[in-house]
């Protein structure tokens, strides 16, 4: 174990518990090739926190425990997973809930840098997006499969991040907490949210396979969907749709630029219209469009729609991002309010953890300006309670979004 050295007026933050240390906040460090546990401490030698060095990760060195009489070790990581699956327990505890998919890891939030946990039924998907998580893996694997005991984990890198931490595009698949190789494609898992049915392959789909952060919003959207026309932006595999159709939607447009997820979204209505779930003639009620959000909006026929959902990917990573994801968001939404009928839904987001709540508001200011409506707010929209945000570490908060009302 060695020490590191902050470089005054760069342990604030730290000292408020922000657990990411960059390289130019290090002043000396004994050791910069070594990796592993080092204490943190001040220029005049005060304690900080107890933290992972890694020279080869993009932020060498990530803060874990400030109790300066706390062994970080496998046990220390063991506890901080524990602890953070039964903090959502509520989720787990009720066999017949009608929820059966949530996040039982979500990385810094939780105290457990670069490494994101979701549990979809009998599956645990796991994704790691820093160097300190995939050291710390078969620990990750043994101790969700003794506390849980699914019938498969997974475990996959984040494509957005394997260049920058040096890590290898992989998935990995255990049983039992055993390493296999999958002799041939997996079956699909099936799990509920909020008691509609939706399924996953285990090793594919993008990011975790679904998302489980919009699960509030998509019941935000409920009373606004009997009779509706709705258009369904950026919508990945319809969970969206499936909440309208639920609801008594008229006729859903589906647009996203993957065929794979239009395709499952079909699947998924199928699955639940042979479910009685949702309404018998539903197929009948959606159109699935294969296409850029920001090319068809321009093309959609104008006071065709009721609602409007807009969901598009993440469009900043960072703030050196922001100003461009402002234009494109702001352009966005000026269309949506430009084409949707007057007095008409959008629910519009943003998953870009540079563009803050106040910022999205802005832009809708601005969209509002550009279309010459005006608009009001009805909701603030947020990511889940099993994504919580922790007030040391801002960046945790990244899923924000609103549902208004247009007005010409």
């Amino acid at each position: 174990m060695q020490t590191i050295t902050i470089k005054g007026g760069k342990a604030k933050q730290l000292l408020r518990h922000h657990p990411w240390v960059f390289s130019g906040a290090i002043e000396s460090i004994a050791n910069s090739e070594e990796t592993g546990i080092a204490k943190t401490v001040t220029q005049d030698g005060s304690f900080i926190a107890w933290g992972w060095y890694d020279p080869k990760s993009h932020i060498p060195l990530r803060l874990l425990s400030w109790n300066e009489e706390q062994a970080v070790d496998d046990k220390w990581w063991a506890k901080t997973i524990a602890a953070s699956v039964l903090r959502r327990s509520p989720f787990f505890m009720d066999k017949s809930s009608p929820t059966t998919t949530f996040r039982i890891i979500f990385g810094e939030a939780d105290m457990l840098p670069g490494v994101v946990a979701d549990v979809y039924g009998t599956l645990i998907r796991v994704d790691i997006s820093a160097r300190v998580a995939w050291d710390h893996k078969d620990l990750i694997v043994s101790t969700l499969e003794k506390l849980l005991q699914p019938a498969m984990i997974i475990i996959t890198t984040d494509t957005a991040y394997c260049s920058v931490e040096g890590l290898s595009e992989t998935v990995l698949f255990y049983q039992n907490g055993a390493y296999f190789t999958p002799s041939k494609r997996l079956e699909a898992v099936r799990f509920r949210e909020e008691g509609l049915l939706y399924e996953v392959i285990p090793g594919k789909g993008q990011k975790s396979g679904f998302f489980c952060d919009q699960r509030e919003n998509r019941k935000a959207i409920e009373p606004y969907c009997k009779d509706a026309v709705v258009l369904d932006g950026c919508s990945y595999t319809g969970a969206f749709t499936l909440h309208a159709l639920r609801s008594g939607a008229a006729w859903v447009d589906l647009i996203d630029s993957s065929a794979t997820a239009l395709k499952q979204s079909l699947a998924h209505v199928h699955i639940n219209q042979d479910a009685h779930i949702i309404p018998k003639d539903s197929r009948e009620r959606v159109n699935i469009i294969k296409a850029d959000i920001f090319r068809q909006m321009r093309i959609i026929e104008k006071d065709k729609y009721d609602l409007i959902i807009l969901d598009p990917p993440k469009l900043a990573s960072t703030k050196a991002q922001a100003d461009k994801a402002a234009k494109a968001y702001k352009d966005l939404n000026r269309l949506a309010m430009e084409k949707i009928k007057n007095g008409g839904i959008i629910a519009t987001f943003s998953c870009s953890g540079a563009i803050s709540a106040e910022m999205l508001r802005t832009i809708l200011a601005w969209s509002a300006q550009d279309a010459g409506v005006e608009v009001q707010i009805l909701r603030t929209l947020g990511q889940a309670e099993d994504h919580p945000i922790r007030l040391s570490f801002p960046e945790s908060e990244y899923l924000n979004g609103y549902l208004i009302r247009v007005i010409r």
